[in-house]
């Protein structure tokens, strides 16, 4: 699967995500062509070599003849996304990005959504930004987009509505759920439309996951602080065969003073609260008490109603949570027919190859109720199935 890596080091923005994809390589030409589906007038796009800092990178301007810009509402937005021959993710992917956008927008200003106005994000070129970072990824195959910790810069900066400080209300609130910090010169490095393009498009969050490199992209900011790389880098690449990669939360809990009667009713409610895996693991701890390692692989998103469960249901004070990498295969569920009925296979893949099957435990379970048999007759009869299936 070809995968993109946005390392924000010194922030990011619509323009700089433009320019790291034009960087490491797709052609400005294409996506110029690609963007007059939108039918608007009065801008172009212009492509040039700078340094930011000790890095060389392009800078993609978005350039609006005079007279031509306008304040965007949210309808505005989504009359011209949907009125263009845009391929379909592409446009999904961009009204999800300005939906996101404008909802950030109305919480930093106390306005309902459907009402923002997108006049401090520049309007007609944030526009192209948006369509043209999604549409870009689209040209160059990329099919998943991951992203870094986002530097965030710090100080303040003056808006229409006064002084703010760095990052603004809109960008904070698009933030939530990423990873971010604050390093280097004291002004904004993050903007809004940055911030949405990588909160709606990225599929995970911290380091870089797994990959085999193809080209590597430097997107430059228009802010040149002396001293400081102001630029965005993109890796663009494949996964890494036969495994998959993503990010997992994990969690840990040491437990010794806990009715191991309860270990039940727990697992059952982590995972209806969307845990991955959970395990139990005995240990010797201090004082030589023995005791329960309580370990739980989670979604990042599912963190908190994970740790919810585990606070209410365990006798805890602390709970150690860690993101890490993961590297899994590819898996389906299938069925195979047996003299018992369908029972459903889960079949793991790599390159389009079949490399292992297992019967699924609960249906070999009823199959062991409904006709007495042990289990373990239960499964080799499926194994044999499958493997006639196979032959």
């Amino acid at each position: 699967m070809r995968i993109a890596y946005f390392d924000c080091f010194s922030g990011v923005s619509g323009d700089m995500c433009l320019g790291a994809l034009v960087d490491s390589g797709l052609p400005l030409a294409d996506l110029v062509q690609g963007l007059e589906v939108l039918r608007l007038r009065g801008f172009s796009l212009r492509s040039r070599r700078v340094a930011r800092g000790a890095l060389s990178g392009t800078k993609v301007d978005v350039l609006i003849e005079k007279g031509r810009d306008r304040m965007l509402s949210l309808r505005d937005v989504r009359r011209v996304l949907k009125a263009a021959h845009l391929p379909e993710p592409v446009r999904d992917r961009s009204l999800a990005v300005f939906d996101r956008l404008a909802e950030a927008e109305g919480l930093a200003h106390r306005t309902p959504a459907a009402k923002v106005h997108f006049h401090e994000l520049g309007s007609l070129d944030s526009l192209v930004d948006v369509v043209g970072t999604v549409l870009g990824c689209h040209l160059l195959g990329v099919e998943a987009l991951y992203v870094s910790a986002i530097n965030v810069g710090s100080g303040t900066s003056r808006s229409e509505h006064g002084v703010i400080p760095a990052p603004g209300p809109a960008t904070a609130a698009l933030l939530k759920g990423l990873s971010v910090y604050a390093a280097g010169p004291r002004f904004e490095l993050t903007t809004p439309t940055g911030a949405a393009l990588m909160a709606t498009l990225s599929a995970g969050s911290g380091s870089m996951p797994a990959m085999t490199v193809t080209s590597i992209g430097y997107g430059a900011g228009e802010a040149d602080p002396p001293g400081w790389p102001n630029a965005v880098r993109v890796f663009v690449g494949d996964t890494l065969e036969p495994a998959e990669s993503d990010r997992v939360a994990m969690l840990e809990t040491n437990l010794d003073d806990m009715n191991p009667q309860g270990y039940d009713l727990l697992i059952e409610r982590l995972l209806a609260r969307g845990a991955l895996d959970v395990t139990l693991t005995p240990v010797i701890m201090k004082r030589g008490r023995p005791g329960i390692v309580l370990s739980v692989l989670a979604d990042p998103a599912k963190v908190e109603p994970v740790l919810k469960v585990l606070f209410a249901e365990t006798t805890t004070l602390g709970v150690r949570v860690q993101e890490v990498a993961r590297r899994l295969l590819a898996r389906e569920l299938t069925e195979v027919a047996t003299r018992f009925g369908p029972v459903r296979v889960k079949v793991a893949k790599a390159a389009g190859r079949s490399l292992k099957a297992r019967p699924e435990y609960q249906d070999c379970k009823r199959i062991a109720e409904q006709t007495g048999l042990p289990l373990r007759d239960v499964v080799r009869e499926v194994e044999r199935a499958l493997r006639r299936l196979r032959n």
